[in-house]
């Protein structure tokens, strides 16, 4: 069920949904949120934690000249901010500010537009050189106010932009309080909302929650505390912030290639509370620029892109990569599932869990994938678990996905099994899984308990009897018996049939020779 607030949001993104599609206005939306969201932690911050409204007895919107070494002031509010918050806006760059001057309480002019673009490159071109550069660096470049999608003339442009800042300012994000993340809620299910409108390409940056949870879970199973959770194909990093419900993270790792896609990814880490000094979030191809050569993550969760293309072969350079060598095959050009899972095993700590998102097609296909999934399984013993889930709880496919859990230095000599198949419900346009689906699967894999017709733990010379094929239904049995039937009940009934037939025809044929017609037999 929507909140108020996602219902409010949601609303102001039907002022653009006439507009463009959804690919594109999730950009203005997002943007203009997370605008309002810098704002209010910059003033929240200078008022009450640097404590100038007690000082000076004025708030910070208002600050100007005329205060006492005004300068000098706002020298230290700049250097603080960057130190603390990792960006710095000034008064009249404020999101409130330019709402007040849309209502004319500044003057005649209430032409915002050109505020708001300067405003925007502020905040980028003040963070060159900073400890949070990476972090902020063309956050904005995605939300074009020169569209002509936006309005024919300047003005018309002026006017949407000033709706829906109205519409945003009326909106209580409630960022004061650190218990909540109605803000950071409301973020998430935008993004979904965005991810189904968009088709098939929504499923590239959102992961739907009910999976992340699974995942989350998976791995920081019996753990308050994780060092490092590392997403190699990050999208919205909404599986990197799921992990913090279930343990406190020290350090969020993300790499995703959509330029567009990075950039809502830092901002959704900033908006879920996440300290910039907190999170990398690095943009580039994962498989040919991995951007994070040293890392070994205590835990790792992804959802690749279902059987991308990559180079392969074509690439000698990837022969000799150390993430793939250890396992005597790279993966099909066709189909980089495996070469995803291998760099992800390249960064796993050794004491450290890994959940990823795959199409069946890796339990069983054979060439260089049997290759890999036989060298994971028997030379190094890392596969743990396969988890099998309901079709069409993705966006932009319909087909079933799995989920394999590694680890590298498991406590278990058998791997279990797990065909969750049949745990979800009908939603309008996709499957969904509700928390009881979610609880059995996380207890199931937890205790590793064996299930009739659910679960199952295979011993390693059951997997090699299989060829190493992984396929479920070798593992779990879900054949439903049916009903024994009476054969001599049956031809009862078929006589009964029969003979009510005759009788039938009997009565119309008796009514076509009282009205003088052939009869139709």
């Amino acid at each position: 069920m929507k909140s108020n607030l996602q219902k409010e949001l949601w609303n102001i993104a039907d002022l653009l949904r006439g507009k463009m599609n959804a690919d594109e206005y999730k950009n203005y939306i997002l943007g203009f949120i997370f605008y309002k969201y810098l704002s209010e932690k910059q003033e929240i911050y200078v008022n009450e934690e640097m404590g100038l409204v007690e000082e000076y007895g004025v708030d910070y919107l208002h600050l100007d000249e005329r205060i006492k070494d005004y300068e000098e002031l706002m020298e230290s509010i700049e250097e603080a901010s960057f130190e603390e918050l990792g960006f710095f806006l000034k008064p009249n760059e404020l999101f409130n500010y330019l709402v007040k001057k849309a209502n004319g309480e500044f003057g005649s002019d209430t032409f915002i537009l050109e505020d708001l673009q300067n405003a925007l490159n502020a905040i980028e071109q003040r963070v060159f050189g900073r400890e949070s550069e990476e972090d902020f660096i063309g956050l904005f470049e995605d939300v074009d106010l020169t569209s002509p999608k936006l309005g024919k003339t300047e003005n018309e442009k002026n006017a949407l932009i000033v709706e829906i800042f109205k519409s945003l300012f009326k909106i209580d994000f409630d960022i004061k309080n650190p218990r909540s993340d109605i803000l950071g809620d409301a973020y998430e299910y935008l993004i979904g909302q965005f991810a189904a409108g968009a088709g098939k390409k929504g499923g590239e940056f959102y992961t739907p929650s009910e999976v992340s949870k699974i995942l989350a879970q998976i791995v920081t199973l019996n753990k308050d505390k994780i060092k490092s959770v590392y997403d190699p194909t990050c999208g919205s990093g909404s599986l990197l912030i799921r992990t913090k419900d279930y343990a406190k993270v020290s350090h969020f790792y993300g790499q995703e290639l959509n330029r567009t896609t990075y950039n809502l990814a830092r901002m959704n880490m900033l908006l879920h509370g996440i300290h910039y000094k907190d999170f990398t979030i690095r943009q580039g191809d994962t498989l040919t620029d991995d951007r994070f050569p040293e890392l070994k993550a205590e835990a790792i969760v992804a959802n690749p892109p279902f059987s991308a293309k990559w180079k392969g072969k074509d690439d000698p350079t990837l022969a000799n990569d150390e993430r793939f060598i250890p396992y005597g095959a790279l993966a099909p050009k066709s189909a980089a599932d495996y070469a995803f899972v291998t760099h992800m095993l390249h960064h796993l700590a050794d004491d450290g869990v890994m959940a990823v998102v795959l199409p069946h097609g890796v339990l069983f296909r054979g060439g260089a994938e049997e290759k890999i999934r036989k060298a994971i399984i028997e030379k190094f013993n890392y596969l743990d678990a396969v988890i099998g889930l309901a079709p069409n709880l993705f966006y932009g496919t319909s087909i079933p996905a799995v989920v394999l859990v590694f680890k590298k230095c498991r406590e278990n000599e058998d791997i279990l099994f797990i065909d969750a198949s049949k745990l979800y419900e009908k939603g309008k346009n996709q499957n969904y899984l509700k928390e009881e689906h979610i609880k059995k699967i996380i207890e199931t894999y937890k205790d590793r308990k064996e299930i009739e017709k659910f679960s199952h733990r295979a011993s390693l010379e059951e997997i090699k009897e299989n060829d190493f094929n992984l396929n479920i239904p070798r593992y779990v049995d879900t054949f439903e018996e049916e009903e024994p039937i009476d054969i001599d009940e049956v031809a009862k009934e078929i006589k009964e049939l029969n003979k009510k037939e005759k009788e039938i025809d009997e009565k119309i044929e008796k009514f076509c020779e009282e009205l003088g017609i052939a009869t139709p037999f």
